[in-house]
């Protein structure tokens, strides 16, 4: 017989503006400051069993601002600053596409730029997550459009970013803690 594979709950954060400070079009190392109460909520959430995944559209390199190679330099930083915390990070995605700027190879819609699911959807598959139990942290409309378009049990939206309310289910919360709160209150026992 197969062997059955246990499928385990994520918490996906946005990047810009749930991890670090969002700088507008961020991609030096030296630039990042990271957001409040983002190590104490991912040491919370590794504990509870949940595999954190960072999905995140960056039309930076779409527009110009930097290469793609850039994005990861820095990604693969935030993993070992993780790491090194001994919180890691399961996988991170990006999209580098925007339907409105740069050339050939980047302006055009993809299924991974939020709202649409597609980075979610591809870390499910690759990481045997349960996205009926899975919680997504953002600071954009677009990230709680992909959230529910997932199917994600619970979407949490970080106020102050957005001039009027989203379309769709979301907490609002003004600080990490409010969510690592959430996760405790929340999740069952392991």
């Amino acid at each position: 017989m197969p062997e059955e594979t246990t499928l385990s709950p994520a918490l996906f954060l946005d990047r810009d503006g749930v991890i670090n400070v969002d700088t507008n079009f961020l991609y030096k190392i030296e630039d990042v400051k990271w957001i409040e109460g983002i190590f104490s909520l991912a040491t919370t959430a590794t504990r509870l069993g949940y595999k954190m995944v960072v999905v995140t559209n960056q039309s930076g390199v779409a527009r110009g601002h930097f290469t793609a190679e850039d994005v990861e330099t820095l990604m693969d930083w935030m993993v070992a600053e993780f790491a090194a915390r001994e919180v890691p990070l399961t996988a991170y995605y990006y999209c580098p596409f925007h339907p409105g700027h740069g050339d050939e190879r980047y302006r055009r819609e993809h299924e991974d730029r939020k709202p649409s699911p597609g980075m979610l959807l591809r870390g499910a598959r690759e990481h045997a997550l349960d996205l009926s139990q899975s919680v997504m942290i953002g600071d954009r409309c677009t990230d709680i459009g992909a959230a529910n378009n997932g199917g994600l049990r619970q979407a949490f939206l970080i106020a102050g970013t957005e001039t009027g309310p989203c379309s769709g289910s979301y907490i609002p919360v003004d600080k990490l803690a409010e969510v690592e709160q959430w996760l405790i209150a929340n999740t069952p026992a392991q």
